[in-house]
């Protein structure tokens, strides 16, 4: 809704400022914006956009880095130029885009009880949900924009009651025993809801207390440093850029010490650092036995974070799953051939096999399903050797998480007939 009140005058001649703008946004999302603000560019106008993410990255015609590091370590202009370039350089952000440095994602889990248990809960969109998750996992929830994702969130979190089921963690009741559950609770939401004036340290502090759990300067100065907030412990909460109110949020859900931490979008906005940062916490709080449920568009943190994933659209809980099952059960394999003459089209007496043809004719992809007693590739091979093709290489690949997420979402879309 921000986006469109800001980019639908359509204006001509004009600068458009965008700060963050994908935020939020499902990845299809993110390229409908890409293609919107090229045709901004395209009337005439100036695009200028403050951002992380990527893909918007690539599409830009000029890339400023500014760094070289967060905070007051930062505000230089450390170069300008395409991306293809930037990533030349020696800046923080060129040292991730290059693959030069990796953020750390957690490789060990911790089972344990079952203590966060959901039955038939309704409330807005939610539709009868039931899900258990287990003390000391890690959960990542995918959904597009209005699933149903932060709605499941807050009726976890106490925040909303749900209209008909229960929610129970740990045995408490979330309604009944509201005080016993929250506390047990760490939640970093989405928005960016902070005060002005009050000072980064004195917030964590305060949100602690709000708990009534007895002041800890150490804790809070330890939370401060694994944030990269120490040197703005003294800085008033409107001085901070985007990226490090979302560390504040962080700072102040785990300042009590929680068994739950609910992220929300948690790496919307923020630059790779403090995703590097998030997660190694992470691993740390998942080593101390805390349980971490996530909501996430970047579908390949959840592929490399999470124990078990969830898939929600429209209100409905369409799985749970382990996610090696997962991968195993609904995803698919590829086996590519490469041969050695290019081919205009493929040869009729292999048109049972519906193959792809690509890469100037040298290709041809062939999907099947690893599960089937017969994959058929065998006969396909015979059948390619018969059509008098060379072969020259073979190699298969394994759909990922992001391509299974989105044949689930599309088969669970509502008729809009019927909804009309």
């Amino acid at each position: 809704i921000n986006l469109a009140t800001s980019l639908g005058s359509s204006l001509v001649g004009s600068m458009y400022i965008l700060d963050e703008p994908s935020i939020g946004l499902h990845p299809k999302d993110t390229e409908n914006l890409i293609e919107v603000l090229k045709s901004l560019r395209d009337l005439g106008n100036t695009v200028i956009v403050v951002e992380h993410d990527e893909d918007i990255m690539k599409a830009a015609d000029e890339v400023i880095d500014i760094g070289p590091e967060a905070g007051t370590l930062g505000g230089e202009v450390v170069a300008t130029g395409p991306l293809s370039e930037i990533v030349k350089t020696n800046s923080l952000t060129a040292s991730y885009l290059n693959g030069t440095l990796e953020i750390e994602v957690p490789k060990e889990r911790r089972n344990s009880k079952n203590y966060i248990q959901i039955k038939g809960a309704r409330e807005n969109n939610l539709k009868n949900i039931n899900l258990d998750i287990d003390a000391g996992e890690i959960i990542a929830l995918l959904g597009p924009n209005g699933a149903g994702k932060t709605t499941l969130i807050s009726a976890i979190c106490g925040i909303i009651s749900t209209t008909s089921g229960s929610v129970t963690v740990d045995g408490f009741d979330t309604v009944r025993d509201y005080r016993k559950t929250r506390s047990l609770i760490g939640l970093v939401p989405q928005e960016l809801t902070l005060g002005a004036f009050e000072k980064v340290a004195n917030t964590l502090a305060f949100s602690r207390g709000l708990f009534g759990r007895n002041p800890d300067p150490e804790h809070i100065e330890k939370l401060l440093k694994q944030l990269s907030l120490w040197d703005e412990k003294d800085s008033p909460l409107m001085m901070l850029s985007g990226g490090m109110k979302r560390r504040v949020l962080i700072g102040k859900a785990l300042s009590h010490e929680p068994e739950i931490l609910f992220l929300d979008e948690p790496t919307a906005g923020v630059d790779v650092e403090l995703r590097k940062d998030m997660w190694k916490l992470v691993s740390e709080l998942r080593e101390s036995g805390v349980t971490i449920i996530l909501t996430t568009h970047y579908i390949e943190e959840a592929e490399e974070i999470a124990d078990r994933i969830g898939v929600i659209n429209n209100g409905e809980l369409l799985l749970v799953e382990d996610k090696a099952e997962l991968m195993q059960k609904l995803g698919s394999k590829e086996l590519t051939i490469e041969i050695r003459q290019p081919i205009a089209a493929i040869p009729d007496s292999l048109g049972e096999y519906n193959l792809q043809l690509s890469d100037g004719g040298t290709h041809l992809t062939y999907s099947y399903d690893v599960k089937s007693e017969r994959t058929g590739i065998t006969s396909l091979l015979q059948s390619v050797n018969s059509a008098g093709l060379q072969l020259k290489d073979l190699h298969t690949s394994q759909s990922s998480l992001e391509e299974i997420f989105v044949n689930l979402v599309s088969d669970n879309k509502p008729d809009k007939e019927a909804l009309s």
